[in-house]
Order: structure tokens, then sequence, then C-alpha cells
């Protein structure tokens, strides 16, 4: 695994670092600027480099980055943008023994405008520049982050560096996994300069080595009861199709039961095609997991039955879909009043209509958000992206694994399958979650790579699921 940090974390690691360790910012300043310049010579290739530096602490990394190259024989150049520069940036500015350049323009560009820190939106000069920096043709390192990215977020504070390739000093940034902040970084480099973390809960981003402990050996003598039961709600006569995909998914997750509760016309489209599916009229509360909502239609009587689920069930249930639009329609708080595991799966679009907030307040906080949202209601929160963010309100984890292949209808049906065919078979909620948005994205990159981003189909992707589990497993 390895850990994602927000903007306040990164801060307070560096503060920690500074004032409880006694190691001096000059002194992170001179590894900082030797860690980049080491980076940038990897690509160099004897071209011209232009250091952009502003006028903070990651100009000053800028500076001491550029005086590295010089001692090195490359052809280096410093524009400085911004007003009067910090006394740190100032000190390595007076350092500084080479050329200034009067234009953007090189073979490689430096981008040390902006860190982590900053919150506004980037107008006026430093805009201009950035501008002239995504259009100049050059090859972009930036420092740490790009400038003009949101460290929380991944989006651009009204415009941003893009970047070939981002050296971050330290920890990746959340912003490095949510919303634009892949495309953004381009090729993530991580640096050790030796900033120490104090303990806190921070996010995480898993690997195909974390995900492996989630498919243990099977015992020879294993019966289907050994697995659970996984229990879908599912479809209506508009959405048929919801609830073929998750069940498809459920029993491509390894459970040994997948019972369908869902309306004839459904029963009749699964069926013929899935024949191992049990169906029934009622919901069985002795399920391993339950997942609800998928293609259901957001009524009242949805309502009524999550609200006895809520309160009778003791397993871990899954909310999807109209699930959640149908909280969002008659009331939420009765996710406080439980007596199950809940993990909720929205969209922005469908956590805006459960928390009140305007979608954009979302994806400029999703993990805030999130984890504020799962420590109110005792929930599990998955809010589905780019970086699906995971999170019980203490652990959180962001899936990076995916392609914009899964942004078709279906996805979160399938999502909504596995998962509860996951945790079914005995996967903690957490573990689940995380388990199901892994292996989903997983698939989605190996049918994208037979069929491209555009062709694939949510049909594809079920059938590319055991491929991404062997892979995985291998």
């Amino acid at each position: 695994m390895q850990k994602l940090l927000s903007v306040a974390q990164m801060r307070a690691a560096d503060e920690y670092t500074i004032n409880t360790l006694g190691v001096p910012s000059k002194e992170l300043m001179q590894r900082a600027g030797q860690a980049i310049a080491e980076e940038v010579a990897k690509v160099a290739s004897g071209g011209d480099v232009l250091v952009v530096c502003g006028a903070g602490n990651n100009g000053g990394d800028g500076y001491v980055c550029a005086q590295q190259l010089l001692r090195r024989g490359f052809r280096v150049k410093v524009y400085p943008v911004g007003g009067r520069p910090s006394e740190e940036c100032e000190r390595e500015k007076f350092k500084y023994t080479g050329k200034y350049a009067q234009t953007i323009a090189g073979d490689v560009i430096v981008d040390c405008i902006f860190g982590t820190g900053l919150s506004r939106e980037v107008s006026g000069e430093y805009a201009e520049v950035i501008r002239a920096i995504n259009n100049s043709g050059a090859y972009v390192v930036s420092a740490d982050i790009p400038s003009g990215m949101s460290g929380d977020s991944g989006m651009p504070l009204g415009v941003a560096v893009r970047a070939d390739r981002t050296v971050t000093l330290g920890e990746l940034k959340l912003g490095f996994a949510l919303s634009q902040g892949f495309e953004l970084c381009g090729a993530v480099v991580k640096r050790d300069i030796g900033i120490t973390l104090p303990q806190d809960n921070y996010a995480c981003i898993y690997g195909d080595e974390d995900i492996r402990s989630f498919f243990p050996k099977r015992a020879r003598n294993s019966h289907k009861g050994t697995f659970g039961t996984a229990t879908l709600i599912s479809g209506s006569a508009q959405y048929i199709g919801s609830a073929v995909l998750a069940v498809s998914a459920a029993l491509k997750s390894g459970c040994g039961y997948v019972k369908a509760v869902c309306p004839d016309e459904v029963k009749a489209a699964i069926a013929p095609n899935y024949p191992q599916t049990v169906f029934s009229a009622e919901c069985d509360l002795n399920s391993s997991a339950i997942a609800v909502g998928m293609g259901c239609g957001a009524t009242q009587s949805l309502y009524d039955g999550i609200c006895w689920l809520l309160r009778d069930y003791a397993g871990t249930l899954i909310i999807d879909a109209d699930g959640l639009n149908a909280l969002a329609q008659f009331g939420a708080g009765v996710l406080k009043d439980k007596k199950c595991n809940v993990i909720i799966t929205p969209h922005a679009k469908e956590f805006a209509r459960l928390t009140g907030k305007d979608v954009a307040e979302i994806l400029a906080a999703p993990v805030s958000c999130a984890q504020r949202f799962a420590g109110e209601y005792g929930v599990m929160v998955a809010l589905k992206g780019a970086g699906t963010v995971i999170t019980d309100g203490g652990r959180t984890a962001i899936n990076v694994r995916g392609c914009s292949a899964l942004a078709k209808a279906g996805s979160g049906d399938m999502l909504s399958g596995f998962m509860c065919g996951s945790i079914a078979r005995g996967l903690a909620p957490f573990e689940g979650a995380v388990c199901a948005s892994y292996i989903l994205g997983a698939a989605s990159e190996l049918s994208a790579g037979r069929l491209t981003e555009y062709c694939v189909t949510s049909a594809d992707i079920l059938s590319d699921i055991p491929a991404a589990i062997k892979n995985i497993l291998a």
C-alpha cells in the first residue's frame, strides 16, 4: 500500500519534521532541489532546461535545482514569476549563478511555481505563465505537484500545469489519485527527502500484492455453504439489465450462493443465462450480504424495505442507485439507527442528493466529504469516480485501477454485485469494497486493451474479471 496525504497532513508532516525532529527547513529545500535535479537530468538529454520559479518555497526548490543542473553541465535558465520571494526562496535565488530567461521556452521546463499549499484560483501573471508552459511543447517536470492543481481533489484551481512527470517529495498527495490528477501529474516519481510522518489516519492506494491477500487459498473440502450467500434486491420492468449485471458479477466473486429478489420479468431475463441463480419472493435475513437498489426505482416501498433491513438485518447491507435516491427523497436519517453494517455506493450526483451539497462542492473535496458522512452516519462510503474513495470515517482507500470504459451505464450494478459476493464469501466490508472496486477496474483495463475504451461493454468487463483475478494471483 502507498500512503496518500491531504494538504493539511503534508503541512503537518513538514512541521513535525522541522519543529519536532529538528531538521532545518533549508536542509529540506536542499534535498528537494537535489532530488528534482536528479530526475530532470534523466530526461533532459543535454537540451535546454528552463526552471520556472515562484516566489515561495517551491520556487526555492527550483533555484536549488537550477544550480545543481548548472554544476552538472546542463544549459539552464531560470524564469522567475510572482512578487517578492520568501526569505528562503530569496536565499537560494542569491546562490544561483546562472542566466535568467525572458520567455517560456526550453526542451525541458521544470515547474516550481506553486506547492501543495495553493488554495486560491490561479489568475493574472501566474495563469499566463502556466498556459505558456502548457503551450510550449516542452517536456514538463513538476516539482512536488503540478502548479495550479488542488492537492486534495486533483482538480485545477482555474488553470494547472499539465506535467509529463511529477517528482513528488515525500508521500503521494490525495489529488494524484482523484479527478484530473492522473492526467495533470503524468508519470509520478516519489523521492524521499527525509520528511517524517506523525501518527495519523492516512488514505492509501492498494496494489496487486495487497489485493492478492483477499483471495486466500480455498480448501479442497469446501462446499457452497462455506462461501456464503449474496442476495441482490434489484431490477424492474424498466431496468431489467441492472439486475442481470449485478447477478452476473456476483456469480464471479467466489461466493457460494447468489439469490435474486426481483419481479417476474426480471427473473425471466436472468434464469436462462444464469440458471445457478436462486430466486426468492422475499429477502432472506440469513444472507451473508445483501445489496439493494440497482434498477429498482426510488419508490416508497423500496424505502420501506430498506428501513426494514436496517432494523432487522444483522449482516452487511450495500445500498446503491435507487436505494440511495430513495434515502435522499424520503429521509437518510434512518441510516443512523441500524443493526447491520452499511455500505453506500454513490457517484457524485447521487451523493449530492443524499447530502444536500452541490456536486461541485463534493468534487472539490471528495475524501473529506465522504469521511464526514461516514463518521456522522456510521456507514461506509464508496464514492465512485475516476478515483473511487472508500472510507469508514477512519480508514480510507482510493482505487486508481480502471479507465473510461467504466463510464457507461451498468458499471455500478456490476460493482454492487461483485462487492456483495466478495463480502458474502468472507471479506470484511472495507476489504470487500476495496476488492470489488479494484477488480472491476483491472478488468476494465484488460477489456480496453483488447477493444479500446470506446467499444467496451459491461459484458466485456464481466468476461475479463477472471483474467484480472488470475493476473493478480500470478
